[in-house]
């Protein structure tokens, strides 16, 4: 069901080291690049992960409630992509940490983006 997911960027090169810090723990690399747009994925699949400029030339924007949720292997790189995403200039929305009023094993991690897209990283596999 899932393909990839898109959100927009002000500054492409600004999200693109962004980005590279942030999705490096979960092993993903840039599968694809261009004026456009910059896709992350896993080594020899598809870009599942893009950052682009609107196509239609208008400034990007978040929605209210909207969130994207990045699957972790393990806790460690919850907690590896938030501090890059701290490192990077990203605003913190909720330290890593167990969510259990969500699952047991919900362990999970929450920022924005130098534009404000917030993000998730998350582990459902117990320690």
């Amino acid at each position: 069901m899932y393909s990839h997911t898109t959100i927009g960027a002000n500054d492409l090169a600004r999200a693109r080291s962004f980005y590279d810090a942030v999705l490096a723990p979960l092993g993903h690399e840039i599968r694809y690049s261009d004026d456009m747009l910059v896709g992350w994925g896993l080594p020899g699949g598809p870009p599942q992960f893009l950052v682009a400029r609107p196509f239609n030339g208008e400034p990007p924007s978040v929605g209210n409630g909207a969130m994207i949720a990045l699957l972790s292997p393990k806790r460690s790189a919850v907690n590896a992509c938030h501090a890059a995403a701290m490192a990077q200039g990203g605003t913190d929305e909720g330290r890593p940490g167990l969510r259990p009023h969500y699952h047991a094993n919900y362990y999970g991690a929450y920022f924005r983006d130098l534009d404000g897209n917030k993000i998730c990283v998350v582990c459902h596999q117990p320690e």
